[in-house]
């Protein structure tokens, strides 16, 4: 069990971010497994197949399931609520040399001690240099040598990672994250830290101002003492949660997504008739998949219909007041204006 004890001012300072970072060290952490639980088994299939002969030992040697720790520095604490992965990637090529060794440091010491504590009485202060075979490969031997050159490799790594494990799927993977970020504000503003704790994932239980996180192989106690705690929702974690509370980094809490079961699911969403007959059916169908904000390339994959032709829908829809768009990194995301809301409630 860990726990993590609020202070007033660390209330003041807990906040939600999206990490791209962190939904690529998640997702290797699953592919990694050697047992990937069958919810993600689709995604799982497709990754492996486009990941076939792509250079990603760096990456993948770095992330393993069976030790409790992940080197912090693969997810430096963002900045923005809303990062894209150029911003992710910036943050991480700019981490100091011996934050980066530190980290590595620490990953050795996890590896030779199979259950991880924050009691002072369990993980040493000062941990030494890893000897020979320590870490996990000489890919990670070389980072640990030089690394202003190995995060170099890194990025690029992560980088062909996106693009063929994440980018294909990121327009329903941000959609969702989007959905988690509204219902914990509103949680927060409802009922304060309860709301926003309460239901957040299972075996994390908030009371009197003690946050605790139940893991299998890592225990411990921290007083925020002012720092507050990161919430990042992800759609890789499920059903357990990721905590990362070794300083000298912001402690943060990974969670699985609210809604995240309907991840990989084929839409049964139908647009209403008398809609339809109005819009015509493509179109009412789109305005139907709008229920979270989505990219051309999601609704493509869930309506059936061409990216070409759903971003001339889309234009027509933009044109008559009925769906707006904004850009998020890299990507642009499709939502429902209140005109279309109304649409759809008139028509059941």
């Amino acid at each position: 069990m860990l726990t993590l004890t609020f202070t007033v001012a660390d209330l003041a300072r807990t906040r939600l971010a999206i990490s791209p970072l962190w939904e690529v060290v998640a997702s290797v952490r699953l592919l990694r497994s050697p047992r990937p639980h069958p919810f993600h088994r689709a995604w799982t299939t497709a990754a492996r197949q486009k990941l076939g002969g792509v250079d990603l030992e760096l990456l993948f040697d770095l992330i393993d399931p069976e030790v409790w720790y992940v080197a912090d520095f693969l997810t430096p604490t963002p900045n923005s609520p809303l990062p894209d992965l150029d911003t992710d990637l910036g943050a991480l090529r700019r981490v100091p040399p011996e934050q980066v060794r530190a980290d590595l440091d620490v990953l050795a010491y996890a590896r030779r001690t199979p259950f991880g504590s924050l009691a002072e009485a369990r993980m040493p202060r000062r941990l030494r240099k890893p000897r020979p075979g320590e870490l996990p490969s000489a890919a990670v031997a070389e980072l640990y040598a030089d690394p202003v050159a190995g995060t170099v490799v890194l990025a690029e790594q992560v980088e062909q990672y996106w693009e063929r494990a994440i980018a294909p799927y990121w327009g329903r993977i941000r959609a969702l994250l989007d959905g988690d970020l509204l219902y914990r504000g509103r949680r927060l503003g409802q009922a304060g830290p309860a709301g926003l704790f309460e239901d957040l994932a299972t075996g994390v239980t908030w009371r009197d101002g003690v946050l605790s996180i139940r893991h299998r192989r890592f225990q411990g106690a921290r007083q925020l003492s002012g720092e507050g705690l990161l919430l990042t929702p992800s759609a890789f974690v499920w059903p357990s949660v990721y905590s990362s509370t070794i300083p000298p980094w912001q402690p943060t809490l990974t969670y699985p997504a609210r809604g995240v079961a309907t991840l990989w699911t084929a839409s049964t969403q139908k647009a209403p008739d008398g809609l339809a007959a109005v819009l015509g059916r493509s179109r009412a169908t789109l305005l139907t998949h709008l229920d979270a904000p989505r990219s051309t390339t999601d609704l493509a994959a869930r309506t059936d219909l061409t990216p070409g032709g759903v971003s001339q829908h889309l234009t027509a829809l933009r044109q008559a007041g009925l769906v707006t768009s904004h850009r998020a990194g890299r990507l642009v995301l499709y939502s429902r204006t209140s005109a279309a809301e109304g649409l759809l409630t008139a028509a059941g």
